[in-house]
């Protein structure tokens, strides 16, 4: 995969339909930082092409992004949580990583965004009308994957 060797990873943009939200994803970070892979659902491809970008750089600094906490490395003025995806969910959501490392071994984080009041999908008070934009790809759910 020439963009892979060119700039260190690609990202693969996923239209929304009936079935669920688009959504975004890395190939290449695994094996160019040895950091995961990762997949965000619900935001506009340039945005989320952006906050990868801006990640693989912190993951080739050998920054990891924290897991199951809140931070603000992800986008500038909100927390935001990542969680490891439950390898059962890859088939489904992140076809060409699992055709580029030739398995499902390798592993892969969800970045979760908030609602424009600072609300992440599984606590009280969550603005519904985002409710369908990001599914929950944790093996027992967001909520039991907060650590902070």
């Amino acid at each position: 995969m020439a963009k892979v060797r060119e700039h260190g990873w690609v990202d693969t943009a996923v239209f929304g339909d009936d079935e669920g939200p688009g959504f975004s994803f890395t190939t290449g970070l695994w094996v160019n930082t040895g950091q995961p892979e990762l997949i965000m659902f619900g935001m506009k491809r340039e945005i989320t092409h952006d906050v990868f970008w801006d990640l693989f750089r912190e993951a080739k600094a050998g920054a990891p992004l924290p897991i199951g906490e809140p931070t603000n490395r992800a986008f500038e003025n909100l927390f935001a949580y990542a969680f490891p995806v439950a390898k059962r969910f890859y088939p489904d959501h992140i076809g060409w990583s699992r055709w580029f490392y030739g398995s499902d071994e390798f592993p892969c984080l969800q970045i979760v965004w908030p609602d424009r009041s600072g609300i992440f999908p599984w606590e009280p008070g969550f603005d519904t009308s985002f409710v369908n934009d990001q599914i929950d790809l944790t093996e027992h759910g967001w909520k039991s994957a907060v650590t902070g």
